[in-house]
């Protein structure tokens, strides 16, 4: 049964809950606390078909001399993230803790991983990600894979999802936690809304955008789009000159996940949304298809993916992700 979220007054507020848990001065602590995690992950390039490699962090329980793990969960993290962001590395603690092994996948141009496709991301790259869980499962055919994301990261593991059957990946768990729903609305809310959010992401673009050119010299002059100050523009710019779309619109709605884009879900499948999320309107929820595998939990705070309640150990999120994966195997 689900917990409710109920964090105390200081953290009720949806922009301290989506940006408290973030902020750089818990990094020391939480990498601290995930110390055993980070030593014992190694870097994997997988092979995700069509000539792409994604960087992914592996940790397994054979580096604790334990036996192999039969299940396995990957997590992905939101836009401009990567596997070494906070939540992803104490959510990956607390499942390698419990037996899982833990893969902290990295989209591309994501962490340091620039270097390894020529091609700029864009969140329509869905096909690689589907091809990383592919190659996960070959390599290890008899684990029981799950799929974690936030923000774009969950809007990407819903769309392996309901690619699953098709591209013949057998699944046992999807968990999205806030993730996108519809491109366009999220993209009104971080120009339209608090001016930090659109800042934040301007910077950690144009840092990524600048390593990018680093990496590929010979491919790329980005000078034009760094000189944009406005997401909007930077992404019109950006998927029209270099990713192939012919209007931004088109673009937006190549990701979006409303109407029949999970109509397709054959496993099961959880959605945990918050109603105050500032990024990610929640009244998209109502567009979505419910297969029966669907579940949909939506509480009133939370934030966007903060679900922070401020006690020690586990975080709300946590509990409810980690609940959430280590049902019974059907």
């Amino acid at each position: 049964m689900t917990e409710e979220f109920r964090p105390p007054a200081w953290l009720g507020n949806p922009h301290v809950q989506s940006i408290f848990p973030s902020l750089p001065f818990r990094r020391p602590g939480v990498e601290r606390r995930c110390r055993s995690l980070l030593a014992a992950s190694r870097d994997e390039i997988l092979e995700c078909g069509e000539g792409v490699r994604l960087l992914a962090k592996r940790a397994t329980q054979q580096s604790r001399n334990r036996p192999a793990a039969s299940r396995i969960v990957v997590l992905l993290h939101g836009w401009e993230g990567s596997s070494e962001s906070l939540y992803i590395l104490s959510l990956g603690q607390a499942l390698w803790e419990r037996g899982f092994e833990v893969v902290r996948l990295n989209l591309r141009d994501h962490g340091d991983s620039h270097h390894l496709n020529p091609e700029i991301f864009h969140s329509c790259r869905i096909r690689e990600v589907v091809g990383a869980a592919q190659r996960l499962q070959q390599l290890e055919p008899a684990q029981a894979v799950n799929l974690v994301g936030f923000s774009l990261g969950g809007n990407f593991c819903l769309r392996v999802g309901a690619r699953a059957a098709e591209a013949g990946l057998r699944l046992e768990q999807v968990v999205a936690v806030c993730p996108v729903i519809d491109p366009e609305h999220t993209l009104v809310r971080l120009e339209r809304g608090w001016a930090l959010y659109r800042q934040y992401f301007v910077w950690k673009w144009r840092r990524s955008l600048r390593r990018k050119q680093a990496a590929w010299p010979q491919l790329y002059d980005l000078s034009e789009a760094l000189e944009l100050d406005n997401l909007t523009d930077m992404t019109d710019h950006l998927v029209c000159k270099y990713g192939g779309y012919p209007s931004l619109e088109e673009y937006l709605h190549g990701y979006a996940i409303v109407d029949d884009a999970l109509a397709s879900l054959v496993h099961p499948t959880r959605i945990i949304s918050a109603a105050d999320d500032p990024i990610i309107p929640a009244a998209d929820l109502a567009r979505l298809a419910r297969p029966p595998v669907l579940s949909i939990t939506c509480t009133a705070l939370g934030g966007h993916c903060g679900f922070y309640d401020g006690r020690g150990g586990l975080t709300w999120i946590e509990r409810e992700v980690l609940a959430t994966v280590s049902r019974p195997q059907q």
